[in-house]
């Protein structure tokens, strides 16, 4: 469980942004190159499809989460001490103005602070298009910039970091991988994991994907990944959530039904594991674009404290968090799901039976 959560810090401190996802591609490049079952591919917009070998032509599992993180991508110097940057991904701007920011280039970080936002509207919300930022040395064009909120770490019950979504969901996908592949035999159904570009710039590398058609199979059984905004109906530390839907729309109900079904198996087996089952209208994730090209798609997430480094209650930007248990609960239901995905035969067979058999028995008192 500990080289898990290595994993999470590791992956969950990496710098990241909206078309801007290199640092992240080159980690899960070493990863998959440490693994000898594993494979990777890249489609022609950079997304990534990790595999794990398997002799089975059963329908394909694929766990899908996103690269990026609401971030800068300096543009320019202005002078020796201001740099104008893009800002990528949606935050309010009341947020932006006046916080700290660091920058990366090679293993050089030169930190800043926002000093002046220009205003574009994104879905009816102003956000920052381009900062104007006080910066502590010359930082070249397209280096990534972050929320300056500190690496990953654990305190307590909780793991913070700069950024959780989606790279916390990155790396329980990777932590189950690991798991799997150290396994003597491979689950019985193929597994993949693919890792989308600019989730948050409206889902641009996912819906890439999708058009492109390299990656992705029509009988794929596609889980979306996501930490989502904390709801009172789903709270942090109530374990991992299945997402029945987002703000947009409902998720595929019979794979959402096995999903639950597993849940509760592995619940009667593993006494320390915990599901929650919840619609998270917080916002909008991909498996609503994989659901609008066709694909059967469900979702797991979890509990997200500071959505997208907003602290509400202070009105500041402040680290990303969740609940360690809850990310160890969300590995534990993807290796369970990869090893009886098998079962799922894409229909509600299973609760249909369930309810015709309660018909049977009592029909006649009709």
């Amino acid at each position: 469980m500990d080289s898990q959560l290595t994993l999470l810090k590791q992956i969950c401190s990496l710098p990241t942004a909206p078309f801007a996802e290199s640092a992240v591609i080159a980690f899960v490049k070493k990863f998959v190159a440490a693994r000898k079952k594993l494979t990777l591919e890249s489609d022609a917009f950079g997304n990534q499809l990790i595999s794990l070998k398997s002799p089975s032509n059963l329908p394909r599992w694929v766990f899908t989460a996103h690269m990026d993180h609401p971030g800068f991508v300096a543009e320019k110097m202005l002078d020796a001490k201001t740099l104008r940057a893009h800002f990528r991904g949606w935050v309010k701007v009341e947020y932006v103005t006046g916080t700290k920011v660091r920058f990366f280039h090679g293993k050089k970080e030169i930190t800043g602070k926002v000093i002046d936002c220009q205003v574009e509207d994104y879905d009816a919300r102003a956000v920052p298009s381009s900062v104007t930022i006080r910066i502590s040395a010359a930082v070249p064009p397209g280096s990534v910039g972050m929320f300056d909120q500190g690496v990953g770490r654990i305190a307590g019950k909780k793991f913070r970091s700069r950024a959780c979504d989606d790279l916390a969901g990155l790396a329980a996908a990777l932590a189950m991988l690991d798991e799997l592949h150290a396994a003597k035999t491979p689950p019985p159904s193929p597994i993949a994991v693919l890792l989308t570009r600019a989730e948050e710039e409206g889902f641009i590398g996912c819906i890439a994907t999708c058009e492109n058609k390299t990656l992705l199979r029509d009988t794929d059984r596609v889980i979306a990944i996501e930490t989502s905004s904390e709801q009172p109906a789903a709270p942090q530390g109530a374990g991992v959530i299945i997402r029945v839907g987002d703000r947009a729309s409902i998720f595929n109900s019979a794979l959402t039904y096995f999903l639950n079904t597993q849940a509760e198996a592995l619940a009667k087996a593993d006494k320390k594991f915990k599901s929650q089952r919840a619609l998270m209208p917080g916002g909008v994730c991909e498996a609503t674009v994989y659901d609008l090209w066709g694909h059967t798609a469900a979702s797991l997430c979890v509990a997200l404290g500071n959505y997208h480094n907003m602290d509400i209650t202070k009105q500041k930007i402040a680290p990303e968090f969740i609940d360690v248990a809850d990310w160890q609960n969300m590995v534990k239901l993807f290796v369970r799901l990869a090893q009886t995905g098998q079962d799922f035969d894409g229909t509600h067979s299973p609760l249909k039976a369930r309810i015709l058999g309660r018909y049977d028995r009592l029909k006649s008192l009709l």
